[in-house]
């Protein structure tokens, strides 16, 4: 009778394993089925390249409240990974799986990228779910930055939304290719043709739908297989059982129009598919679908697919897309720094990026290289998430930091499921894993040998664009205050902390209000640290608009050897588009300044004058320093004392130079019931903005404008006010523009006030 019991579980799929019969299960034979059902439904091989073939890494990014958390948690259900569904909002108080801190169940929202694995159809898929608000988009950059395939979710009624086009530029930044699931389709004006429109035109993708709705909002029953000519159809409490049946009647004409469009859109990028195309031959389905994955990997084409994750409906055939039309690890190309240039890796020049080899047995040409691209902190110490790009790790093996040359032991390797783990023995290249015990920084390379110096792609991380003060309610003798600041500053690379000697006090920098208040409120639950945020404080910037000529000599002689260095020169604004840089020219013929000395002239110029500007104190960017000549002392000169003439030479042109302040453009998308948008627009309005693009459907209207920062503060309050509830907005940093003079004026009047203000008396006992 257990016999039968095992070869029928054995039949059925991940998902239809019957719990009550195991239930019924002695100890012993659970033990026996375990065994049994591992081996049937591991990816493990003897082959480990055969394993690289079926493995994917995926994320799922998309604009807040799309669904993302919601599809997670549904290809978990469907491969069998979990077997119980939750609600993000966690109204049973379990919440998503993969919202596993208590403040992501309690808001809602995505706060971490959380890493899990699944298996489908003997695939191994790696899969990252990110957050959707514009505050957390470092968490999207390093997922991006590691993974092979990334799925786009797009709300049926929202479309293309503002966090969507800067999860898009992330996924342009990184070269992923992208699958996209239109989401939602049962919600209230759903459109998916309007979706696809946005697809092409906002986002500039060559897309084509591979699936059309049967039945739209409360109609939605099932989807049409574009390529198999089928109608599928969930059955089941939970959607578990696909059902194919032939295609409605109503639904055959536009089927076929469709497919003869997808047909063409492929085409206009594949060569094998366009000659067919142009041959008037009928691709077959496994041709059409070869050349959808090559112009997918390509990046030519997005595949556009469609359900409702809450009504679980078209997520398996997402899955099926995943295994079939993105890449495995092998397929992408990663390249690194190789500083050695070590024979190991096919190199070019210098300094310049080398590919890597994406093979996962290890030999003596292809020894370990993996990147840290993410820090937590747990109840065992520092969790590092490592992706592995070439060669294989072995628990217990001895590896090298490329930053610090410092030796670390992989004591344990484990594969995350969310806060959960899974120890493991060895992991292979293309593989996504964690380590214990290892001290580094975010975007960190790893290597087996320290003679290697290969440093991967590092991942973009934008400036924080929010400063406010950070308050603590009595004293902190057990220096929890600093342990938290400190962990969550190495965690979050945006997350930004320094002591403001003249106001005497902490101030803390991020990427918008709700960032800062999530760290906040975390080091009360941590750390129950009562802890308090001051006024918001916009990071403005300080520029000049003109070149300028300097000529600057510093002597000091205090007896001995004294100081000595001339600087003569230049400096002058970059191009607008590069108002957040600096750059260093050094443009000196002969031996007047020696070549020795230009490393501490640059940080004179570009760390030590730039950190306060003579305006306001705010940073100067947007510059460039040009040395054109200069003087040296055979025994005065050294780099401190250049390093002080170049500071000296910046404070003299900036005393010649014409100032403008800088401040942050925030671009800002605004969504309304229609009946309110006068009073929307006469809010933007009021606060500066200036309107680029009006998007009206039926119900909604959606409002595109760019808005200065430092007027954006109680927006989400005036808003709620104006449209009773209804209105919700996302925006994300743009550029630095000049202030308006108003603005200027007050900033210098309000500096000036500070500067002469008498300085805080520091408590202390009486002086004897």
């Amino acid at each position: 009778m257990v016999q039968f019991s095992f070869i029928k579980l054995l039949n059925l799929s991940a998902r239809q394993q019957n719990v009550k019969i195991l239930a019924s299960f002695s100890r012993t034979n659970k033990l026996r089925w375990f065994k049994a059902t591992s081996s049937l439904y591991s990816t493990k091989s003897t082959n480990p390249n055969d394993e690289l073939k079926r493995m994917r890494n995926i994320g799922i990014a998309a604009h807040i409240d799309s669904g993302k958390t919601t599809v997670t948690e549904r290809l978990l259900y469907y491969t069998g990974r979990i077997s119980q569904m939750h609600e993000v909002k966690g109204k049973d108080k379990v919440g998503a799986t993969m919202d596993s801190m208590d403040l992501e169940r309690e808001r809602g929202i995505t706060i971490q990228s959380a890493a899990t694995h699944v298996t489908w159809k003997d695939h191994l898929i790696n899969i990252i779910d990110t957050p959707g608000h514009v505050d957390f988009t470092v968490e999207v950059e390093r997922s991006l930055r590691v993974l092979d395939g990334v799925i786009l979710v797009i709300c049926a009624n929202g479309g293309v939304q503002s966090q969507t086009l800067t999860v898009n530029r992330q996924i342009n930044r990184y070269k992923v290719p992208c699958i996209a699931f239109i989401n939602k389709i049962d919600r209230l004006a759903a459109n998916p043709h309007k979706c696809l429109t946005h697809i092409r035109s906002k986002l500039r993708h060559n897309a084509a739908f591979l699936q059309i709705p049967i039945g739209l909002e409360g109609d939605s029953s099932g989807i049409v297989d574009i390529i198999n000519r089928k109608a599928l159809f969930f059955e089941g409490d939970n959607g578990q059982t696909v059902t194919e049946k032939p295609i409605p009647e109503n639904l055959i004409e536009i089927t076929e129009t469709k497919r003869t469009e997808l047909i063409e859109c492929v085409s206009n990028v594949d060569e094998e598919l366009a000659e067919m195309f142009m041959m008037d031959e009928v691709p077959s389905v496994k041709q059409l679908k070869d050349a959808i994955r090559r112009a997918t990997i390509a990046r030519k084409f997005t595949p556009v697919l469609m359900g409702t994750a809450l009504r679980n409906k078209g997520v398996q055939p997402l899955l099926d897309a995943v295994t079939e039309f993105l890449p495995d690890p092998s397929e992408v190309d990663n390249f690194a720094f190789d500083g050695n240039l070590s024979r190991h890796i096919n190199h070019s020049e210098d300094n310049q990026p080398v590919k890597v080899q994406m093979s996962p047995v290890r030999t003596k040409e292809n020894d370990l290289v993996a990147l840290a691209f993410k820090l937590e902190q747990s109840k065992f110490g520092q969790l590092t998430y490592l992706r592995m790009y070439q060669g294989a790790l072995m628990k217990g093996d001895n590896i090298f930091n490329v930053r610090t040359k410092r030796k670390s032991k992989a004591s344990r390797v484990v594969r995350l499921h969310s806060n959960k783990m899974e120890d493991l023995e060895e992991v292979y290249s293309g593989d996504i894993c964690a380590l214990f015990g290892i001290d580094c920084a975010s975007g960190d390379t790893f290597v087996s040998k320290a003679k290697h110096n290969y440093s991967m792609e590092p991942m973009y991380v934008p400036d924080p664009v929010v400063s406010m003060s950070l308050k603590q309610e009595g004293r902190d003798d057990s220096g929890k205050m600093s342990k938290a600041l400190n962990r969550f500053s190495k965690e979050d690379p945006t997350f930004q902390v320094k002591w403001d000697e003249e106001a005497e006090e902490m101030v803390v920098s991020g990427m918008g209000e709700l960032h800062l208040e999530i760290y906040a409120q975390r080091m009360n639950n941590e750390y129950g640290l009562n802890v308090s945020l001051g006024k918001p404080k916009v990071a403005f910037r300080e520029a000049i608009t003109s070149k300028v000529l300097f000529d600057y000599t510093h002597k000091r002689q205090s007896g001995g050897a004294g100081q000595f260095g001339r600087l003569v020169g230049y400096i002058e604004p970059l191009p607008e588009e590069r108002n957040t840089e600096l750059e260093f020219l050094d443009k000196t013929v002969g031996t007047n300044v020696p070549r020795n000395y230009m490393s501490a002239i640059k940080k004179g110029f570009l760390e030590d004058s730039c950190e306060k500007g003579p305006l306001v104190g705010a940073r100067v960017m947007g510059v460039r320093f040009v040395v054109e000549d200069g003087a040296h002392h055979m025994v005065d000169s050294s780099d401190i004392a250049f390093r002080l003439a170049a500071q000296g030479a910046a404070e003299q042109a900036y005393a010649r130079s014409n100032k403008i302040i800088q401040e942050p453009i925030m671009s800002v998308e605004v969504s309304a019931p229609v009946e309110f948008q006068s009073a929307v627009l006469s809010s933007i309005t009021k606060r500066k903005g200036t309107i680029s693009d009006q998007d009206v459907d039926t119900d909604y209207v959606t409002i595109n404008c760019d808005v200065p920062l430092n007027d954006m503060f109680g927006y989400a309050s005036e808003l709620r006010s104006v449209t009773e509830g209804k209105g919700e907005y996302a925006m994300e940093f743009c550029r630095y523009q000049p202030c308006r003079e108003d603005v200027q004026d007050d900033l210098i009047r309000k500096a000036q006030e500070a500067t002469a203000a008498p300085p805080k008396k520091k408590a202390g006992g009486r002086k004897r």
